[in-house]
C-alpha cells in the first residue's frame, strides 16, 4: 500500500472476535500489501485476511481501536491498542476515503448537470413549443384579433385601411368566393408587394392591384397565391413568435396580447418578400376558378422573363373558360375604395 510504503514489516498484538458470540482471541496483526492478516501467535497460522480498503473503524477516537472488515455485517471485529498499528491502519483508511467515490456528491453532481441540461433545453425548446401550441389552439376570433393588430401596424407604414363602404361591400361579397368562408379582405393605399395573408384568415392588398389593372384577375390571383403560400396557423405562429413568450402567455391566460406586443411587426413583414406558392398548385387553383395567370405574372415581372412558366401555362391560354369575378359596377366600386 502506498500509504504504508515506509514500513517494511509492521506487526502488533490484537484481540480478535470471529463472531459476536465468540470469545476474544489473541492474534498477531500484520500488514500486507493490501490486506490485514490476523495470525495465531502460537503457530503463526493465518486465521483471517481483511482487505485493507474495506476496513471500517467502529469507535473513532477511542482506545483500543475497534475495527471490522465488513461495515454492512460487522460480526467479525478486531481490537488494537498499539499506536503505531492504529496509525498505519488509519492512514490506509484516509487514503482509501480520498480515492473512494462519493455517491452523494456524484448523485448531487448528476442532478445539477441534469437540471442545467433541462434548463438549457427549456430555454431553447419551451418558448418555441409554447408558441406553436398557442397558434394551434387559438380560436378563430382570437386569431382574427391578432391579425387585426398586425393590420393596424401595417397601416402605420402604408396609410390607414381604405374604408369606402361601396368598395368594402364588394370585398365582403368576394372574400368567401376568393379566399374562403369566414375570411376577410382589406385594402391599404400603398403597395404591399402583392397580397399578404395575416392571422385569422385576414388578407390585405395594396390599392395598386386595383388602380392599375383593367379587371380584378390580378388582385384575385394574388389573394389566392397568398392563401396557398402559407397556412393561417403559420401566420399566427410567426406573429406570436415576434410578440414573444411573455406576450403569448398573456394571450393564453387572458385572451389578449399586451398593448404594443406587435409594434413594428407590420413593417418587418412588408420588408420581406411575400411568400410565393409553387407554380403547379397555383396554376391548378387558378384554372379551377377560371382566373388567368398572366395578369398576376405580369405584376411580378412586367417583362415576363422570370415568370415565363406562369404565362405559358396560363389555363386561360389553353382553352380555359374565364369566370366573371365582378360586374363592371362592382369593379368600379372596388377601384374607388380608397377614394374620398
Amino acid at each position: 500500500m502506498t500509504a504504508l510504503k515506509e514500513f517494511e514489516r509492521l506487526e502488533a498484538q490484537g484481540a480478535w472476535r470471529e463472531t459476536p458470540k465468540a470469545r476474544l482471541r489473541d492474534v498477531i496483526v500484520s500488514v500486507g500489501d493490501a490486506t490485514l492478516i490476523l495470525s495465531d501467535p502460537k503457530s503463526d497460522k493465518p486465521l483471517s485476511h481483511w482487505s485493507l480498503p474495506s476496513i471500517t473503524r467502529l469507535n473513532p477516537g477511542k482506545i483500543p481501536a475497534l475495527y471490522t472488515p465488513n461495515m454492512r455485517e460487522p460480526d467479525e471485529t478486531l481490537e488494537v491498542d498499539d499506536p503505531l498499528m492504529i496509525d498505519a491502519i488509519e492512514r490506509v483508511l484516509r487514503a482509501t476515503l480520498s480515492r473512494r467515490a462519493h455517491p452523494g456528491r456524484l448523485r448531487g453532481g448528476l442532478f445539477v448537470v441534469a437540471a442545467l441540461a433541462m434548463a438549457a433545453a427549456a430555454v431553447v425548446w419551451l418558448p418555441d413549443a409554447l408558441i406553436r401550441h398557442a397558434a394551434r389552439i387559438a380560436p378563430p376570433a382570437q386569431a382574427r384579433d391578432v391579425g387585426l393588430a398586425v393590420l393596424a401596424d401595417i397601416a402605420q407604414s402604408t396609410g390607414a385601411v381604405c374604408t369606402r363602404k361601396s368598395g368594402q361591400a364588394v370585398l365582403d361579397w368576394s372574400a368567401p368566393r376568393i379566399t374562403g368562408t369566414d375570411s376577410a379582405i382589406r385594402v391599404v393605399p400603398a403597395p404591399v408587394n402583392g397580397a399578404r395573408r395575416l392571422p385569422g384568415d385576414l388578407y390585405v392588398m395594396g390599392a395598386d392591384l386595383l388602380e392599375t389593372h383593367d379587371g380584378p384577375e390580378a388582385a384575385a390571383a394574388h389573394l389566392i397565391a397568398a392563401k396557398l403560400a402559407v397556412s393561417d396557423e403559420q401566420t399566427l405562429q410567426d406573429a406570436l413568435d415576434y410578440a414573444g413568450t411573455q406576450a403569448v402567455l398573456r394571450l393564453m391566460t387572458l385572451g389578449t396580447l399586451p398593448q404594443g406586443a406587435l409594434r413594428g411587426y407590420g413593417q418587418t413583414l412588408l420588408s420581406e418578400p411575400a411568400p410565393m406558392p409553387e407554380d403547379g398548385p397555383l396554376l391548378e387553383e387558378l384554372g379551377r376558378r377560371g382566373i388567368g395567370a398572366e395578369p398576376y405574372a405580369r405584376t411580378l415581372d412586367p417583362t415576363g422573363q422570370s415568370v415565363l412558366n406562369l404565362i405559358e401555362q396560363d389555363p386561360m391560354r389553353n382553352g380555359g373558360k374565364p369566370a366573371t369575378l365582378l360586374t363592371d359596377q362592382q369593379w368600379l366600386a372596388l377601384q374607388q375604395i380608397c377614394a374620398g
